[in-house]
């Protein structure tokens, strides 16, 4: 065999041994959402194709899960607590990085797709994120707080799970709709869609989603992070002046 093949042949290796596996075409309906002062939120589609090899569908057609995740950030959660009849701050714990959006949609209940070991690998479904505490808690106190902490994202919209939210037609089409919500944080996001077969991923595509401010709002945002002396002293300042302004109608008026 001359060389020239030979060598041909070790770099199409690995890509002829995974032609036997199924490969996903995954898209997205947008690659960038502009955030402006009317946005209410919006639905994005995750959308695409299973390849399978040869064209054959299997007897058993695999499932789809799809992830939409954001930009990680550390936060700080407190608990309140009820004290002499007043509701105060009466501890808290810190993650040293939690995904600012997280919304899971799967053809099948993701306990019915893969097992529990598989889903915290992959961080599929709510209960397997991998959330990052910082450390020196107590476990109990640990999982009060990240059950704390999903419920509160989960009520702001930001955290989301469906079970039945992936459509696959033919066997090979599939498409999900996630809605993100009005105060969704920016930055970059990723799409990731995993394909599972006899509970196992046997395939993964991921997509990059740029969601930013524009406009005003982009401009006040760079303004804050830029210089955040100057915007904390112009919004005290903006207050001072607004309650004088509302002092002092209500004054000629009572006058």
């Amino acid at each position: 065999m001359k060389p020239r093949r030979l060598l041909a042949l070790l770099l199409l290796a690995p890509l002829l041994a995974g032609a036997d596996k199924p490969r996903l075409v995954p898209d997205i309906s947008a690659r960038s959402v502009q955030i402006r002062y009317s946005f209410n939120g919006a639905q994005l589609l995750l959308f695409g194709a299973i390849l399978y090899p040869g064209g054959r569908i299997p007897r058993q057609p695999a499932d789809v899960v799809v992830v939409l995740r954001g930009p990680v950030q550390p936060i700080l959660v407190r608990e309140k607590q009820k004290i002499a009849g007043i509701w105060m701050n009466a501890d808290s714990n810190r993650f040293s990085s939690a995904p600012s959006f997280y919304a899971v949609a799967s053809s099948r209940p993701i306990g019915e797709l893969v097992d529990p070991l598989t889903a915290a690998i992959y961080e599929l479904g709510l209960n397997y994120l991998q959330l990052s505490p910082s450390g020196g808690a107590l476990p109990d106190k640990e999982k009060r707080f990240e059950a704390g902490l999903l419920e509160l994202r989960s009520r702001q919209g930001l955290y989301n799970q469906d079970p039945h939210g992936v459509e696959i037609s033919e066997g090979v089409l599939y498409r999900a709709r996630i809605t993100i919500p009005s105060q969704v944080p920016v930055g970059t996001y990723t799409a990731e869609t995993f394909l599972i077969a006899d509970g196992k991923v046997t395939a993964a595509a991921t997509r990059d989603i740029a969601i930013n401010k524009s406009g005003f709002e982009r401009n006040v945002a760079l303004a804050a992070r830029r210089h955040s002396f100057f915007y904390g002293l112009a919004a005290v300042l903006l207050s001072l002046g607004l309650g004088w302004a509302a002092a002092e109608v209500f004054r000629r008026r009572g006058g």
